[in-house]
Formats: C-alpha cells, sequence, structure tokens
C-alpha cells in the first residue's frame, strides 16, 4: 500500500500543469569539437540555460545503477531512475553479480537449456549484441556462459552475432570477433564444437524495437534460424567483404551466413537450445516472440523449431516474456507514476514509437499497460521508417502538437514527453544531421512554452543521457582521432551530464533559484512531485528545489 504524500506547504499551486521534456540525447559535451549540441542553432535552449534556475545532472554510471562509472548511460536505465526516483541495480550489474557468483548456472533456466543440449548432443545457441558495449549486452557474458556450458557437457556451441558499430566504436567488429574466435578454438580443443555461426548489423536485422520495423526480425529469423543468405567461410570474411562491397558501418552491415561447402554450419533444429543473451529488453521482445507465441503472424516463419529457449531477462514482467529466463531483473516499486496516480493526478505521456516504450513502459518501472485507465492518456506517435539521418526532424513536430494540445486542453496536472532526435539522429555518427536534430527540438521547446506560458504552468527540461554532444572519437589530450586522415565518428552514447532547468514564469520564489548540484537524473521524480505541490517520498533521491 502506498503512502499518501503530504501536500508541500512551501509550494503554491500553478494554474496549468507540470511539463516535463526528455531530450533524449542531449547532454553537455566535454569537448567543442564533436559537440552537435553546442553548434546547433539553439535559441530557447540557449534561452533557457541563461534565464531560468537550471543544473547538470549524472545520466550514467552508478548513478543509474550501472556497475561503474565508465559505463555509458542509456535510455532504459535513464527512463527508470527518472520515472522510479531512485537508482536500482541495473541489467549489466544484475547479470554480472549472477554470473560472479554462480547464481545464474543453478537457476532452472540454465538447467534447463544447458540440460536439454547435453542430454540430446544438440546445438545450444547464443544470440545477441556482440560488444562490450554494457548496453544491451556484454561479451563477457557470453564467454562465461560458453564455458559453463562446455562444463556442463554441452557438444555443440554455435552463436549468432548481431554487430554494435553503436554503443561502440562504428567499425570495431574485428577487434571482438579476433580474440573470439581464439576463444571458441580453445573450447574446440577440449571437445566442443563452438563457431559462430552468423550474423549482421544490429540496425539491419533482429534487434527492432516497439514494433517499428519487423523486417528487421524476419531478416534475422531467416539468418539465424533458417540458414537463408549470403555465405561466407567466416566471419572476419564476412565483415571484410560487406564492408568493402557497401562502405557500410558495422551496424548497418547485412547479414551473412557461415557455410562450409554450401550447407550452413549454424541453423536452428529441433531438438536445440537457444539462449538471447542482450539483457536489455526492448530490442529483445520481438524476436523472443518468433520463437514463443503459437500464433505468431508478423511474419511467416517458415518453420519453427521445437527448441528450449530463454533470454537472459524478463524483458517483460507483466507479460512474461520470455517464459525463461537467465537473470531476475531488477524489482522497480513505488515509482512516480504510481504515487501520482493515488493523488488523482491526471497525466499524459507521449512520444514517437522509438522511444514511446520509454516515457510508459520504462518509466514506469518496467511495467506494461497503464497504472490508472482512468487517469492517464498514452500517446504513440508511429515513427517513420527511414534511416534517422535522412529525416533527422523526426516526429518532433507532431509529438509538440500532442504535448501544446494536451497543455491547452486543462485535463492533465503533469504531461510528459520524449524528444528522440539527439539519440537516434546521433546514433547515427552523421554530424550535420545531429545538429538538424538537436535544432528540431528547439523549435519544439519554443512552441511549449508559449503554451506553457499561456496555461500558466511549469516547463521542466531534461535528458536521460548525452550522445549528440559527443560526436566525434577523442584522444587523451582532448585532440580529435583521426583515421586515414579522417575524423573518427562515435556513435555511442557519451558519460557526459545532462541539463535539468526549470521554467516558472508563475513562481513566486519559493524555491531558491540555485539548484542542488552533484545529482543524478533520478533526482527529476522528487522534483515533478514538488511542483505539483507535494512532497516526495522520504526514500526519493532529492529534488533539485532548494525550499526558501
Amino acid at each position: 500500500m502506498l503512502e499518501k504524500l503530504p501536500k508541500a506547504p512551501w509550494m503554491k499551486e500553478r494554474k496549468g500543469p507540470v511539463v516535463l521534456v526528455i531530450m533524449d540525447g542531449v547532454g553537455f559535451g566535454k569537448f567543442s569539437e564533436g559537440d552537435a549540441v553546442a553548434s546547433a542553432y539553439k535559441p530557447t535552449l540557449d534561452w533557457f540555460l541563461a534565464n531560468c534556475p537550471n543544473t547538470r545532472l549524472k545520466a550514467h554510471g552508478q548513478a543509474v545503477g550501472l556497475p561503474s562509472d565508465a559505463d555509458m548511460g542509456n535510455s532504459e536505465v535513464g527512463h527508470n531512475a527518472i520515472g522510479s526516483g531512485r537508482v536500482f541495480d541495473q541489467g549489466a550489474k544484475l547479470v554480472s553479480a549472477s554470473l560472479d557468483s554462480g547464481q545464474m548456472f543453478v537457476g532452472q533456466a540454465w538447467q534447463d537449456v544447458a540440460g536439454n543440449a547435453a542430454a540430446k548432443k544438440s546445438a545450444l545457441h547464443f544470440i545477441g549484441l556482440f560488444s562490450d558495449g554494457n548496453v544491451h549486452s556484454h561479451i563477457d557474458h557470453l564467454k562465461a556462459m560458453i564455458g559453463q556450458a562446455v562444463k556442463d557437457g554441452v557438444k555443440k556451441v554455435r552463436v549468432h552475432i548481431l554487430l554494435d558499430g553503436r554503443d561502440v566504436g562504428e567499425t570495431s567488429a574485428l577487434d571482438y570477433v579476433r580474440p573470439f574466435e581464439e576463444f571458441l578454438a580453445q573450447q574446440r580443443g577440449v571437445g566442443c564444437d563452438a563457431r559462430i555461426a552468423s550474423g549482421g548489423g544490429r540496425m539491419f536485422i533482429t534487434m527492432d524495437r516497439y514494433g517499428a520495423d519487423w523486417s528487421m526480425v524476419e531478416r534475422g529469423w531467416q539468418t539465424h534460424v533458417l540458414g537463408e543468405g549470403r555465405q561466407f567461410a567466416n566471419a572476419e570474411e564476412a565483415i571484410t567483404t560487406l564492408r568493402k562491397d557497401t562502405g557500410a558501418i558495422d551496424q548497418d552491415l547485412g547479414a551473412f551466413v557461415i557455410a562450409e561447402n554450401g550447407k550452413p554450419v549454424g541453423t536452428i533444429e529441433d531438438g536445440d537450445s537457444v539462449v538471447f543473451f542482450n539483457f536489455r529488453g526492448d530490442r529483445a521482445t520481438e524476436i523472443t516472440a518468433a520463437f514463443e507465441e503459437d500464433n505468431f503472424t508478423r511474419f511467416d516463419r517458415k518453420r519453427r523449431p521445437a527448441v528450449v529457449y530463454a533470454g537472459m531477462m524478463e524483458y517483460d514482467g507483466d507479460l512474461h516474456v520470455p517464459k525463461r529466463y537467465l537473470t531476475n531483473p531488477p524489482v522497480i516499486d513505488r515509482t512516480s507514476g504510481q504515487f501520482l496516480c493515488a493523488l488523482g493526478v491526471r497525466t499524459l505521456a507521449c512520444s514517437e514509437t522509438q522511444k514511446y516504450g520509454h516515457v510508459t513502459y520504462f518509466y514506469n518501472g518496467n511495467r506494461s499497460g497503464k497504472i490508472n485507465d482512468q487517469l492517464e492518456e498514452y500517446v504513440e506517435v508511429p515513427s517513420d521508417i527511414v534511416p534517422f539521418e535522412q529525416r533527422p526532424w523526426m516526429k518532433g513536430a507532431e509529438i509538440t502538437d500532442v504535448v501544446v494540445k494536451g497543455i491547452a486542453s486543462g485535463k492533465y496536472d503533469f504531461i510528459r514527453c520524449n524528444y528522440p532526435n539527439g539519440d537516434m539522429v546521433g546514433h547515427t555518427g552523421v554530424y550535420q544531421a545531429a545538429q538538424i536534430g538537436v535544432e528540431c527540438v528547439d523549435l519544439c521547446l519554443a512552441r511549449i512554452k508559449k503554451a506553457v506560458d499561456k496555461a500558466g504552468g511549469v516547463l521542466v527540461i531534461t535528458a536521460d543521457h548525452g550522445n549528440a554532444d559527443d560526436m566525434f572519437e577523442h584522444k587523451k589530450d582532448g585532440s580529435v582521432l583521426m583515421e586515414n586522415g579522417i575524423t573518427k565518428v562515435k556513435t555511442a552514447h557519451s558519460l557526459n551530464p545532462v541539463p535539468c532547468i526549470v521554467y516558472d514564469p508563475a513562481g513566486q520564489g519559493e524555491y531558491k533559484a540555485e539548484l542542488r548540484e552533484g545529482l543524478g537524473i533520478s533526482s527529476i521524480a522528487a522534483t515533478c512531485i514538488n511542483l505539483l505541490g507535494y512532497e516526495a517520498p522520504a526514500d526519493y533521491d532529492p529534488s533539485v528545489l532548494i525550499p526558501r
């Protein structure tokens, strides 16, 4: 039972709503070169920073529940933190702890997948993002599981690698493939036939999210399961050839199948076991559905092998997807959304498809659906299925239409939205496009400001992590890293802080102009609760507001 939050006697009620804008992937860059946020034309955001109370918040590492401060933040853990008001140990940390303690390997899910393969002398397949980015997965987790499978008597392992180039260097795939091939050779040396079987870029096969492009998942199914596609003798040959043929970076490389004498080495067959080893859920649920759902209609699977399937974690706690998982997800309770619903606060949440789940599912502590149907409205603006650098404004205008209409309607007390541009366009590595993406968000902020002014509301502007603020790779001395005379592009998230701006034109001096410093994005929840007129829960991370 949730405690009822008391009124904050120091905060006077505003006429209009509290509006929370999450500028996905927009932080404060450390270097001027490569900072597409700083170099963008953004008069509205610049005005807010010059004229409104603001501070910088941590959005990576331990501030969002990741193992160390060397770990970049991401949208999922970021929205968990923003919505829950506290920091919970997240996927990477939970999986590492489970592996280090050996707890994973005594669990029933591992016993099922490894035991099945060992008993039937069938293959144990691993599918997932192949890097040490620690955002969706970590190659060390994969190696630990393969090592244990060999100890458990599994004689055949096949690995289906999804090339990253997004959370790590854009053309770093071979830095992972080469040592991994040596690792697999060691497993073969002790009697396990362990090989890479297929692969492709993460933005071309398998790892779609939110149902944005099921054709990606279909291509993954054809590649991993059916063994259909362009054949190569090994992964290194595939990567070097596809790069030469297309000029694509790792995340966009086409699919490939490893074959001998024209026969794929690792199709997925009846009696096999399959582990999808990503710990993050948003790009895991669709391929999981293809394996698990009986009445699957998204594409023609041609055949559905009878396998023992497990995910690294439970990707959806409400829908219980997948049915079998190796590590328990964080239990996030007492979210800000639950408290606001208990108080009768009327809420609107909106983004486009690419980040819709972030302002709903992840914001609500990995909970599907609404907390209260009568009090909440969620609006998804369908994303375009085009490369983001070709349309960097994305659906910013349409999201703003929903938000501005919601503000003017008087129907809502709290409105939250996410603009994906800084993140999704930043991931492309195209600097000009990232600038345009940030400039689009700035235009949207100008429209929201006018609506907030007219309604007498409050606007809180923040981000879940950085990205567009760090578009170039840098050396330790701060100089730009060059490769063959060309600037080396960075497509991963940054480790930079993000803004927290409070625009409160109807404010009456209830709090100091100087906001608290040294906090993380988990403090946004208490801040919004205060601005709505309530004291935050005692165990929440502190608000940025300092009452007078």
